[in-house]
């Protein structure tokens, strides 16, 4: 299969995929088949530990990289960042260093972060642009996790200027769509929402209870779309300065909840528990970077995305397949 026009700089490449079968990962993993890349390494868990930095030096070294895409990463919702927050910190801080040093050490020529849109402050204004990103300290219950990714770009900056490593850090909006992790434990809004919605469908439950007050608003963008432009950058920017991806639309949690009611058949009462933390106020990306330096734009409908979930956490449930893995 040939590469399509905007992958063609990774023709002949030799690409390294941290997270390569987590959520986002086998997405990314699908359009780089396709990209005509030499060769497509992306080590397991239980293959490369990425908190161990002499390690992950020596795996690059030894595969030879010309481009490394860093997707790995320590995730959750609001509840796994207030359980755990001193490990959501550590780890991805501590893993995005050792990729970032292994990467200069094995003279890779780019390196492509992932980070979140968690690292902006609190109460920034809407749309979120990426000069916005430094003034102001992060929303409280995902801080640790916000600005250990903010670090990392501080840190390609930094590596870019002294050593000449290229490479794009993303700032992509709250992600969704088949393959996401399911588990009510530790999974983020649209997943849980699905989750909780389609069950109580499948029983004809009269309600369903949904954490806060409904009130904040988020964006959304479809894991697919997230992929390709992940993998345009791998192909072709090398100015590590945050970029947003996502699509612009901004929709409150009680919006939200009425389409995935409407995508699951639920009929119910939704309930709000105010008892459960909102988070940040409200997010919205400024996405006009990615269509000027990547030409890049989301394509698919916050409905569409939606019902192509349902369907497939329909199927996968069916199979015992609903806790994919995030990193």
């Amino acid at each position: 299969m040939s590469s399509a026009p905007e992958d063609s700089g990774l023709v002949g490449r030799r690409v390294f995929v941290t997270g390569g079968h987590g959520f986002l990962g086998r997405h990314v993993l699908d359009r780089l088949a396709s990209a005509g890349c030499a060769e497509v390494r992306t080590p397991r868990h239980t293959e490369l530990e990425l908190l161990d930095g002499p390690a992950v030096a020596a795996a690059l070294r030894e595969a030879r990289p010309h481009v490394v895409v860093h997707l790995a990463a320590r995730v959750g919702g609001i509840g796994a960042n207030q359980r755990q927050p001193g490990t959501f910190w550590h780890h991805n801080l501590l893993m995005g260093v050792n990729v970032l040093e292994g990467a200069r050490l094995a003279g890779v020529r780019r390196l492509v972060v992932v980070g979140t849109v968690c690292s902006y402050p609190k109460f920034t204004p809407v749309p979120f642009r990426e000069a916005d990103l430094w003034n102001g300290f992060p929303e409280e219950t995902n801080a640790p996790y916000g600005v250990a990714k903010r670090a990392l770009a501080t840190g390609m900056d930094a590596y870019q200027r002294q050593f000449g490593l290229g490479g794009a850090f993303l700032l992509p909006a709250n992600l969704y769509g088949p393959g996401d992790n399911f588990d009510l434990e530790n999974s983020h809004v649209i997943p849980a929402m699905v989750r909780k919605c389609a069950e109580a469908a499948a029983m004809a439950a009269p309600t369903v209870t949904l954490w806060g007050t409904g009130t904040p608003s988020r964006e959304f963008l479809y894991v697919g779309d997230a992929a390709e432009a992940v993998v345009r950058a791998a192909a072709s920017i090398d100015d590590p300065a945050p970029m947003n991806v996502g699509t612009g639309r901004e929709i409150t949690m009680r919006a939200l909840a009425a389409l995935v009611a409407d995508a699951t058949g639920f009929r119910g009462q939704v309930i709000w528990d105010p008892s459960r933390p909102d988070g940040q106020p409200r997010r919205s990306l400024d996405t006009s970077e990615a269509a000027r330096r990547l030409g890049w734009q989301a394509r698919t409908t916050l409905e569409d995305g939606l019902r192509e979930t349902v369907r497939w956490y329909r199927e996968s449930a069916g199979a015992g397949r609903t806790c994919a893995s995030s990193s």
